[in-house]
C-alpha cells in the first residue's frame, strides 16, 4: 500500500511522536509498503532527511519552542497525504490526537489509522471519558473539575468526595504533562494553577497507590496486560521516556481472573468511548479493585512502547502489528 506516516506535530509530545513515526516508517517499509514520512509541523520529509528528524532521541523534558509551523488545514494539501491509500497516525497529543486531524482526513476522504474525530475527542477529554465510563459500569476514581479562567473549586467537596492524596492534571493533555500529586489541602491551589497552564480545565482526582496496568486493544482483541513499575514512584514524562527509569512486566504477573476482568473492562471502555482500530486503556489495581484511569487513542509506537510490548506477548511482532493497523484502516474506511 501507499502509506503516509504522520508524525511530529506541535504538541508537548512532539519528540515521542517522531520516535514512534520513525519506527513505524521502518517497519512498514520492511513489510513492502511504499512509505512517505510527513512531519505535521513542517511538511513532507524526504527519505534522505528522515535520519535528521530526531538526532538526539527523546529528551527527558518536552520540547519548548518550534517557531513557524504548518497550519493543520495545509496538511491535507500535501500530495503525499492527499494521494495516500492510508495515513498512519503516529501523532500524540494536540491536534493529532484530539480529532482535528481525523476530521480533516475524513473531509478529503483519506483513510487513517485509529479512532475517528468523535472517539478521539472523547478520549482526549478525561472528564467526558470518566462520565461515560461511570455510566457504562467501568469503575473509575472519584473526581472533580476546576474550570478556567479562575479555576475555582469547593475545598470541602474535594476533601469529602475526592480526598487526599489527590492527583491534579490538565483534563486534556497526554504524556503526564502538568501533573502533580497533592498530599494536603494547602498545596492544592498551586497544583491546580500549574495544571491550568496547559488547559482550561483541570481534573482533581483521587490518588490511590497500587499496581499500574495497561491493556492494548486492536479491533476486538484485548492483548495481555502490561504492568508498569516506575523506579521513582510516579509515572511522569521523565519516567516514561528515560531508558531504565521504569520496569515493564509483560505479561503482567496477575491471576487469570484479574487478567480476564481487566481485559473485559478494556474492551468495554474501548466501545463506550467510541474508539476504533487500536488503542490502549490504562488501569490501576488497588486493594484488589480495578479502576480505569484513561484511554489512549494513539499510544506510543516505538518498539519499546507499551502497545507493541503487549502485542509481542500475544505473538504479534512489531512489523506485523504496524501492518495490521494499516490494513485495518484501509478496509474499515472503504465500508
Amino acid at each position: 500500500m501507499n502509506i503516509a506516516v504522520l508524525m511530529g506535530g506541535t504538541s508537548e509530545e512532539r519528540e515521542v511522536s517522531l520516535a514512534s513515526g520513525i519506527a513505524v516508517v521502518r517497519a512498514l517499509r520492511e513489510s513492502g509498503h511504499a512509505v512517505s514520512a510527513v512531519d505535521t509541523a513542517r511538511g513532507f520529509v524526504a527519505e534522505a532527511d528522515e535520519a535528521n528528524l530526531l538526532p538526539e532521541g527523546v529528551h527527558a523534558a518536552p520540547p519548548e519552542n518550534l517557531g513557524d509551523v504548518l497550519p493543520p488545514v495545509q496538511l491535507v494539501e500535501i500530495p503525499q497525504v492527499r494521494n495516500a491509500e492510508v495515513a498512519f497516525l503516529a501523532l500524540h497529543g494536540g491536534a493529532g490526537e484530539d480529532g482535528t486531524i481525523q476530521a480533516l482526513l475524513d473531509l478529503v476522504r483519506v483513510p487513517y489509522t485509529g479512532s475517528g474525530p468523535l472517539g478521539s475527542a472523547i478520549a482526549m477529554d478525561k472528564d467526558v471519558s470518566k462520565r461515560l465510563l461511570r455510566d457504562g459500569q467501568v469503575p473509575t476514581l472519584p473526581w472533580r473539575l476546576a474550570t478556567g479562567p479562575g479555576f475555582a473549586y469547593e475545598a470541602d467537596m474535594i476533601e469529602d468526595f475526592v480526598g487526599y492524596p489527590c492527583i491534579v492534571k490538565p483534563s486534556k493533555q497526554g504524556s503526564s504533562v502538568g501533573l502533580t500529586v497533592v498530599e494536603q489541602p494547602s498545596a492544592l491551589q498551586e497544583a491546580v494553577l500549574q495544571a491550568g497552564r496547559f488547559d482550561d480545565e483541570v481534573m482533581i482526582e483521587r490518588f490511590v497507590r497500587g499496581r499500574e496496568l495497561t491493556v492494548g486493544v486492536m479491533g476486538d482483541q484485548a492483548f495481555p496486560p502490561v504492568e508498569i513499575r516506575p523506579k521513582k514512584g510516579l509515572y511522569d514524562y521523565e519516567s516514561k521516556y528515560t531508558p531504565g527509569m521504569t520496569e515493564y512486566l509483560c505479561p503482567a504477573p496477575l491471576d487469570e481472573e484479574t487478567v480476564a476482568q481487566v481485559q473485559a473492562y478494556a474492551l468495554r471502555a474501548f466501545r463506550l468511548l467510541k474508539l476504533r482500530g487500536y488503542g490502549r486503556i490504562d488501569f490501576i489495581l488497588a486493594k484488589e479493585q480495578l479502576f480505569c484511569l484513561e484511554a489512549n487513542t494513539l499510544p506510543g509506537m516505538t518498539a519499546t512502547s507499551l502497545l507493541p510490548k503487549a502485542a509481542a506477548a500475544a505473538g504479534i511482532p512489531f512489523g506485523e502489528l504496524c501492518d495490521r493497523i494499516a490494513q485495518f484502516a484501509g478496509i474499515q474506511q472503504h465500508h
